[in-house]
């Protein structure tokens, strides 16, 4: 038996970090918008667990137990006395380490498609759960849509969209690390005289501008209220960003920001005209690899 599942790539229309934990993770207001960019997971029956990858930047991808896929697999075999004996095949087109919650998609994907093939009967809530032990995106991978991320993102509650936000990414060269990029977004907040401790920075809250953009589809109001606490140090990491956020932006964006952690930039558009004219900029801008054009909320993990 085969089962292939489909998993989008999110955006963070808006990404407040609070100060480090004692557990090193940090406090999140993380409003994630899923778009149509895709990876499938296609789980087989096998007599081991193996891991296979196509697509850009496949040659990235961790094919041992590192990878999220895999582990999901494990999770799931462990808590329903499983052997996951399978072959898990991903199909990327979500950047690699690109901000977009690419691994943390694949993850989501193989715990769904070994759900489905094994006829486990986890509840929503087990799968959940399983996820945010996976890591802080993978919840939001599963569910789609438009979700504020609490804790390190992974208590999540839906949030109402009023209609479809037009997106344009640029793709840089290389990534970026997670970790690497929270710890000089921390080393920023002490050099300013911030501090960087929960005791140091304020509570992590919601735009109510932000939601209410969301709510009523207003890519206008969408555009002014979208803010990313990390951007700073995705740029200082990787300063040619600036010429790609400004390229974006003099093509015509509404508004240009770093996606999560980055390398990735997202421009949010008026509309699907007004996306490809950004994108032909970008591309003949020089300042990146690639450029992608999309439309979101989309579903979350979905058996194809």
């Amino acid at each position: 038996m085969t089962v292939t599942v489909r998993v989008p790539a999110k955006v963070n229309v808006q990404l407040a970090v609070g100060g480090a934990r004692p557990d090193g993770f940090h406090d999140l207001a993380n409003v994630f918008l899923a778009v149509g960019l895709y990876d499938e997971i296609t789980v087989t029956e096998a007599d081991a667990l193996t891991i296979t990858c196509e697509g850009p930047d496949a040659a990235q991808v961790p094919l041992d137990a590192t990878n999220l896929a895999a582990r999901a697999a494990l999770a799931l075999g462990a808590r329903h006395g499983r052997e996951p004996r399978v072959h898990i095949h991903i199909a990327k087109d979500i950047p690699v380490a690109g901000g977009m919650a690419g691994g943390s998609a694949d993850g989501a994907g193989a715990l769904l498609a070994c759900d489905a093939l094994w006829g486990t009967g986890a509840s929503r809530e087990e799968l959940l759960d399983i996820c945010a032990e996976l890591g802080s995106d993978v919840p939001f991978s599963l569910v789609g849509g438009a979700a504020l991320g609490r804790g390190r993102g992974e208590i999540l509650t839906p949030l109402p969209v009023g209609g479809t936000f037009h997106w344009v990414f640029a793709v840089a060269d290389g990534g970026l690390s997670t970790p690497a990029v929270y710890a000089e977004c921390d080393r920023l907040r002490i050099a300013s005289g911030t501090g960087a401790t929960s005791a140091d920075v304020p509570d992590p809250e919601p735009s109510p501008a932000l939601l209410e953009a969301l709510r009523t589809g207003d890519p206008l109001a969408l555009a002014a209220s979208v803010s990313n606490d990390l951007q700073a140090a995705a740029v200082s990491l990787r300063p040619s960003l600036t010429a790609t956020l400004s390229a974006g932006t003099e093509a015509g964006a509404l508004a240009a920001m770093v996606s999560g952690s980055g390398p990735t930039t997202a421009f949010l558009v008026q509309d699907a005209e007004s996306a490809e004219k950004v994108a032909v900029a970008l591309s003949a801008s020089g300042t990146c690899r690639a450029v992608r054009v999309t439309s979101g909320p989309v579903p979350g993990a979905t058996v194809l």
